[in-house]
């Protein structure tokens, strides 16, 4: 375990592993999104601007998510929750930077759809990165095990002294993987921002049977119920993907008429 990295010289200001994971992973899904953007015919030069509006939307998001969902259950204050330096739930994350992205696409004017299916690979490897830093600072792990690979986090929020299931590596490479689908498949998939939630929530829905998160109805936890809508988001997204196709093809064709006759 490595949960601090570094102290900055002369500020004694402690640089985490998870912060430093972090970074890495918005500077990676920017540099994936730049090609992506191409594909999708969107201008690459965008991807710096949407890169600043997801990156604050998604922070702000996982803060605001762990802060609400600390204090309901009482477990802290909102504001003492909000401003701590722990406490980042991605799936908060995933909303704010959804929320933020639909905006920043509505303020230069990007194609909402074709920028989601550009930033989709960029998702996954962001979040697969961002669970080895949740496996360096010792947070989300799973329950007890006595499987060759359970590792002790000692050190961990909240440490733990006996062998667990790193359940933050088990989602880290189910994504990686999930990256590497969506890549071969982003010249073919109808919707790949569609695969990816549907991919994600499986990931976390069957991951988290070995994490310790209460469960809130059905034997499920919440993140599992989080994981079943993104399923459902996903597939609504895949199904309605060719309509959306056939609409835009209608519409070029009309204007093409249009341009003909004048």
């Amino acid at each position: 375990m490595y949960p601090e990295l570094f102290k900055i010289p002369f500020l004694d200001w402690p640089v985490s592993s998870f912060g430093a994971a972090m970074a890495v992973a918005f500077l990676v899904g920017y540099w994936i999104a730049i090609p992506r953007m191409k594909e999708e015919g969107l201008d690459p030069d965008d991807a710096a601007n949407m890169l600043i509006w997801i990156m604050f939307g998604g922070v702000f998001g996982a803060k605001l998510y762990y802060a609400i969902d600390f204090s309901l259950r009482g477990e802290a204050e909102f504001w003492s929750a909000l401003f701590s330096r722990a406490g980042m739930v991605f799936y908060g994350g995933l909303i704010g930077g959804a929320i933020a992205g639909i905006a920043g696409c509505r303020f230069y004017r990007i194609p909402a759809m074709a920028f989601a299916n550009a930033i989709a690979i960029s998702l996954a490897v962001g979040q697969a990165i961002g669970r080895i830093g949740c496996f360096l600072v010792g947070d989300d792990y799973g329950r007890a095990t006595d499987l060759p690979w359970g590792i002790a986090f000692p050190q961990g929020a909240p440490p733990v002294d006996f062998p667990v299931h790193p359940t933050q590596l088990y989602e880290s490479a189910w994504l990686f993987l999930v990256a590497f689908l969506l890549w071969k498949r982003r010249k073919k998939s109808p919707s790949l921002m569609g695969e990816y939630l549907v991919l994600n929530g499986i990931g976390r829905t069957v991951i988290e049977h070995w994490r310790l998160n209460p469960r809130v109805a059905l034997d499920l936890s919440e993140a599992q119920w989080i994981g079943v809508g993104l399923i459902v988001l996903g597939t609504i997204l895949i199904v309605r993907a060719p309509a959306r196709r056939d609409d835009a093809a209608a519409r070029d064709q009309t204007e093409a008429a249009s341009s003909s006759r004048a």
